[in-house]
This record gives C-alpha cells, sequence and structure tokens, in this order.
C-alpha cells in the first residue's frame, strides 16, 4: 500500500513539475492559460467567418488597439536611465533631507527628452532637453525635473499652454512655424534670454553626456530648525559639453533619427559610465531683494552667486524594458522630501500641479505603483482603489485619525512658514530686466558661437512675413545688446530706424 502512495505522489510531484517546465516556455494568454493555436483563427468551417469565442484572437486585437497610452504633451521624445548619486558634502546647514547626508548614495532614474516635437521626432531638433531626475531617497521620492538650459521662455504658468501651442504644429497645416512662435514671443520680451540660448548651439547638444543639467527653478531648503535658504540646482557634465552647428545637425539627422540614444547606450554597454556633478546656489532670504531683477523669476539666472558641488551622479545601466521603465516613468516637481520645498516661483507653482495632474492623466491615479515610479520605503497612506491599484492595504480603516489603526503625522516634515502680507492681485512681478542677462550671455559667446547663433535666428526669424511680428522680435535682442540686434536685423533685411523706434 505504501509503494502504491509513493508511485502516486512520484507521479503527481512528477506531473506538476512537467506543467511548471511547459508553462515557463509555453505561449499564454493574460490569464496564464496555454495557447493552442496562434497562427490561424478559430472559424465556422473552411469558409466560414471567425467565432466570437476565439478567446485569444479577441485578446490581440483588443490589446493590439490599446498599447499606446497618451503621448506626452511636451517631453515625448525621451531617453531613460539608471544610476546612483552620492552626496560628497555635508549640507546639513542647509538641509535636512537624508539624499544629502555625506556619504549617502541613492539610486536615480534620469530621463532626457526633447521638450516641444513628437514622440518618433528626430533628436537633432532645436529644442530644450529635458534633464529629469527621480532620486528613490530613504524618505520617499524626490524628483528634480528641470533642462539642459539654466532658464525658461516664460515666468508665470498661466502663459504655458499659450506658449506650447505656439511652439507645436499649427492646428490648420500641422507644421511648425515661426509666425505662430514669434508672434507669441513678440508679446513675452521675458523670453529674449531664452531664445538666445535656443538659438545658440546649445540648441542642439551633439548628444546626451556632454551637456549640463539645470533645475531651472529656485527651491527652498529647510534645515532642522526649519530655517529657509534659497537655492538652485546645476548638474555640471564631467564629459565637458559638446554642441553641434545647424549643418552638423542636418547631417547627423540624415543618417540616424536616434543618435543620441544609441550614444548614450552605447557608452554604458562599453562601461564609459557618464558622470555629472551637482552643484548648489544658495541665497539667504533677506538677499532676495538686493538684486535689480527678481530671483525667484525662471527667466533669470544667478549671475555673480558661487555654486558649491555637493554631490555626483553616475549613470550606469539602460532599462531592461523602453515602455515599462522609459515611457511609464512619472515626474513631477510636487514629488518632495522633507527638507525641499517648491518656492515662490510663479512657473514652478503652477509646474507643482500640471505636472502630476498630467501623469494622472496618461498613466492614472496610481501611477506612483508602477515599479519604476514607486518609491523604496513603505507607503503609508488611506489613498484607496481606482484603476490600476495593485497595492495591499488589509485593514478594516481607511480614514485619518484613528485610534483602531493610529498612523501619526511627523511634525518635523511641516511646510516652512512665512510672513505674508499685502492684497490678493493679478499683476506681473516688479524689477521685469526682461533683456540684460541675454545681452551678457551674447557677449560670452565667441566669434564664431555670436556668427552661428546669428544664423540660426535669421533663418526662422525671416520666414515672418509680419513685420510688425518681426521687427519687435528684433527691438528685444538690439535692447538686449546692439551689436546682437543691429547683425540680426541686417540679417534678415529688416530696418534698423524701426528697431531702435521700438527700443526706446
Amino acid at each position: 500500500m505504501m509503494k502504491v502512495r509513493r508511485s502516486i505522489l512520484a507521479l503527481t510531484i512528477s506531473t506538476l513539475t512537467a506543467v511548471t517546465a511547459v508553462n515557463a516556455t509555453t505561449l499564454t494568454r493574460d490569464n496564464g492559460a496555454s495557447v493552442g493555436d496562434n497562427q490561424n483563427a478559430y472559424t465556422a468551417g473552411a469558409n466560414g467567418g471567425a467565432l466570437l469565442q476565439d478567446v485569444q484572437l479577441i485578446q490581440k486585437l483588443q490589446r493590439f488597439a490599446r498599447e499606446r497610452i497618451p503621448e506626452r504633451v511636451v517631453h515625448a521624445r525621451g531617453t531613460g536611465v539608471h544610476g546612483e548619486f552620492t552626496a560628497t558634502r555635508d549640507i546639513s546647514d542647509l538641509t535636512r533631507a537624508a539624499v544629502f547626508t555625506k556619504n549617502e548614495t541613492t539610486p536615480v532614474f534620469v530621463r532626457f527628452s526633447t521638450v516641444i516635437h513628437a514622440k518618433g521626432s528626430p533628436e537633432t531638433l532645436r529644442d530644450p532637453r529635458g534633464f529629469a531626475t527621480k532620486f528613490y531617497t530613504s524618505e520617499g521620492n524626490w524628483d528634480l525635473v528641470g533642462n539642459n538650459l539654466p532658464v525658461f521662455f516664460i515666468r508665470d504658468a498661466i502663459k504655458f499652454p499659450d506658449m506650447v501651442h505656439s511652439l507645436k504644429p499649427s492646428p490648420v497645416t500641422n507644421q511648425q512655424d515661426p509666425n505662430r512662435f514669434f508672434d507669441f514671443f513678440s508679446h513675452v520680451p521675458e523670453s529674449t534670454h531664452m531664445l538666445t540660448w535656443v538659438y545658440s548651439d546649445f540648441g542642439t547638444p551633439a548628444n546626451l553626456r556632454q551637456m549640463d543639467g539645470w533645475g531651472v527653478h529656485a527651491y527652498k531648503m529647510l534645515d532642522a530648525e526649519g530655517d529657509v535658504s534659497y537655492v538652485k540646482f546645476h548638474w555640471k557634465s564631467q564629459q565637458g559639453i559638446k554642441n553641434l552647428t545647424a549643418s552638423e545637425a542636418a547631417e547627423v539627422q540624415a543618417k540616424d533619427f536616434s543618435h543620441a540614444t544609441r550614444d548614450m547606450y552605447e557608452s554604458i554597454a562599453k562601461g564609459d559610465y557618464p558622470k555629472w556633478d551637482l552643484y548648489l546656489k544658495v541665497l539667504r532670504p533677506s538677499q532676495l531683494e538686493s538684486f535689480d531683477y527678481n530671483p525667484l523669476d525662471a527667466t533669470k539666472m544667478w549671475l555673480g552667486v558661487k555654486e558649491t558641488k555637493v554631490g555626483t551622479m553616475t549613470l550606469n545601466r539602460t532599462p531592461d524594458n523602453f515602455f515599462q521603465e522609459t515611457e511609464q516613468a512619472a515626474f513631477s516637481p510636487a514629488n518632495i522630501v522633507a527638507g525641499i520645498e517648491p518656492s515662490e516661483d510663479r512657473l514652478l507653482q503652477g509646474r507643482v500641479f500640471s505636472y502630476a495632474d498630467t501623469q494622472m492623466y496618461r498613466l492614472g491615479v496610481n501611477h506612483q505603483q508602477l515599479p519604476i515610479n514607486r518609491p523604496r520605503v513603505a507607503v503609508n497612506n488611506w489613498n484607496q482603489d481606482g484603476a490600476g491599484n495593485n497595492g495591499n492595504q488589509p485593514s478594516n480603516v481607511n480614514y485619518q485619525p484613528s485610534r483602531i489603526d493610529p498612523r501619526m503625522e511627523d511634525n518635523s516634515a511641516r511646510f516652512s512658514e512665512m510672513v505674508v502680507s499685502g492684497h490678493t492681485q493679478q499683476r506681473a512681478i516688479d524689477k521685469k530686466q526682461p533683456f540684460a542677462q541675454a545681452g551678457v550671455l551674447y557677449r560670452s559667446f565667441s566669434k564664431q558661437e555670436r556668427a552661428n547663433l546669428i544664423s540660426n535666428l535669421a533663418g526662422d526669424l525671416s520666414k515672418v512675413m509680419d513685420s510688425n511680428t518681426k521687427h519687435i522680435i528684433l527691438s528685444h535682442f538690439y535692447q538686449a545688446d546692439e551689436d546682437f540686434g543691429k547683425r540680426l536685423t541686417q540679417a534678415v533685411n529688416g530696418s534698423l530706424e524701426t528697431v531702435k523706434k521700438l527700443s526706446k
């Protein structure tokens, strides 16, 4: 009898082992069941129609039609890379955030991107490059979402949809049109600084490794006592900076739409891991009024303010799956940790809402449960249900406060306090200074870089049909630097006399 039982047990184990082995290599449907025939649809006889009960056919067609999630409106074309950040300096006098504890190493995921152009567009196109870093810190995820250029086109988030609409293809012709975006920028003089950056060779970086990254905005840091400092972040490439001229970019584009992604992947495959040093510029609240511009204006750099190295980032691993990681990576300035806060920068304040809202639209309310977005620490809240929820909430309590299952606040993670006075308003900032830093930038360029800038700008500005729009834009560059304005006016056959009148 024992021999029979042992034989049955052995047969059962053998069968289970065989099933497991088969399932490991056997094609299945999403429910795990084996597929009998993936080559031929189930039909009613040789000449009959396909049957609705062919669940493999139906599932394949359903899934195929749903493979695409909404494309990002901006930053659609992206390249993601894994790595780590190591803090190299004690800045506990600035922030209590654990990510900046000296010698602390934090996993990161970085997504580089172009801003305006579509997902399948060439990586050579003139555009700012997104430089977004997700830090999986021991206190939760922190996203530093910036660009490869230090400033932006606008200073107020209410203008962001209009700016993007003007730069996107026309709703009539589906083509990007300088008549449209220069029409918009002629009403936005603060864009002069960023336009100077974008139309220089910095607008066409040679690759992703040889460009810097900037946080663009001012942020707040809080120390353990709650004292506030304002900071700006700068990723400085250890590989140096390399840009393409317009003709070099055209030559690359003719051969390869994905040159920057290919360069990054090949470098990492060879073990040539790119590195960036993170630098901080710091201002105390009492210093904000000491400048002839507003330091919380995203169109301005903090010129003349010393920067200090606080850590180094190394990128060393490419994603296993592009869609699951790079495409589903969700970045937002709303992802902050205790010790780091948004400043009163008007553009940043809007981004804190809009980026998080965008990710909820694209990926669903539970997008932060996806592996690429999931924090490396326990998530402990009563957010519940919603599409795609794969969390584990076994408690009968789904509210707070509660004595049954108490979840406590951390008083040390409270937001900073500041004195607020005045009237509610809808009014532009004081100390606008729209042109000065564009002039500083122009004069910092070499003779050849200035020539390239003039040529790049003239190529698009010469297409503007409305003379008034063209001369207003010319007057902006003239007010930034007379030589800049004169040369550009000559390059597009404009009237210098008109430019001077508009500049008064």
